[in-house]
């Protein structure tokens, strides 16, 4: 199945279009997280205790006094949100306090809104509990995850290409992650939007950066078939901009069909507090960044090299 035959878009041409297009979307990423003061950490990172609870009756209007009852506690700033639908009657309270003298601070969150609340029961539907210590070691792990993974994609398309091409798709990688970081903090900029940085995000980043390398893989395995091939006459930026209309059509059914799959996911519980919905949309936006960084990033920097020093 094929959506395009015989191709010719000047996708190289416009490389500097799209290196002034990413440069503003890493601009962007940059101000959003300086505004956030740095990602928004879940507990799995910073440690703390969440509490999900679904009451009985509408409590769409007291969030407020459930924020001023648990700040009365004195675990620091506590945050309050709903979980789905307004009709669900379901909050989540998030404190980053995992210890407490006597009872848990699960328990002291549930005993305060119990005795606000006698008139309006709720059942427990979801408790977590991360110690700060963990979650450093947590966050450790997980930057050293990302930063082995990269070094050993510099490595395996060193050898299985030229080093010039494991340049190109780390650089495409790395557009990738902080993109997708980016998307998250920007989002957090919007008032009643709340997306963290979670371990599943750091399981959507890698996947991420094994989709991004997947299709930057086969353009690049066309663009060497190319060097070699019947267009040898023809110069590199040639070559690469007619090695990634050959495999246009390829991208674009990978890319929809992937997109299509996640979207749904993400659509389903998109209302609710699942943390299913952050690691999907990450994966929404990787999805849509790797594509674009396997024919705007990675491609271009390749004619760039060879403009400094020839890719043999």
């Amino acid at each position: 199945m094929q959506f395009f035959k015989s191709t010719n878009f000047n996708f190289i041409g416009n490389r500097k279009k799209a290196f002034v297009f990413s440069g503003i979307l890493l601009l962007i990423t940059v101000v959003s997280l300086i505004v956030n003061k740095g990602p928004n950490l879940s507990i799995d990172f910073v440690g703390g205790t969440v509490v999900q609870l679904k009451f009985e009756n509408s409590i769409k209007d007291d969030i407020g006094q459930i924020r001023s009852v648990i700040d009365q506690l004195e675990y620091g700033s506590p945050e309050v949100k709903t979980i789905g639908k307004p009709e669900d009657n379901e909050i989540q309270i998030t404190v980053k306090a995992t210890e407490s003298k006597g009872e848990s601070v699960g328990d002291n969150i549930k005993k305060a809104v119990a005795t606000n609340y006698p008139d309006n029961p709720f059942e427990l539907r979801r408790e977590e509990k991360v110690g700060p210590k963990i979650g450093g070691e947590l966050q450790q792990k997980a930057v050293l995850a990302i930063l082995l993974s990269l070094l050993a994609i510099v490595i395996y398309i060193g050898i299985r290409f030229h080093l010039p091409f494991g340049i190109a798709a780390i650089v495409a990688l790395f557009h990738d992650v902080l993109i997708t970081i980016g998307a998250f903090a920007f989002l957090n900029l919007i008032p009643n939007v709340d997306v963290e940085l979670s371990l599943p995000v750091i399981a959507a980043l890698l996947t991420i950066v094994g989709y991004s390398l997947n299709d930057t893989i086969v353009v690049f395995d066309r663009i060497r078939e190319n060097m070699g091939g019947s267009v040898i006459k023809r110069n590199l930026e040639e070559r690469i901009n007619s090695s990634i209309n050959q495999c246009l059509s390829r991208t674009i059914i990978t890319s929809l069909t992937t997109f299509a799959v996640v979207l749904t996911v993400f659509i389903a519980f998109i209302n609710s507090g699942a943390i299913i919905k952050d690691f999907s949309l990450a994966l929404l936006v990787g999805v849509i960044s790797g594509t674009y960084s396997s024919i705007y990033i990675a491609s271009p920097i390749l004619v760039l090299w060879n403009q400094k020093w020839t890719i043999k």
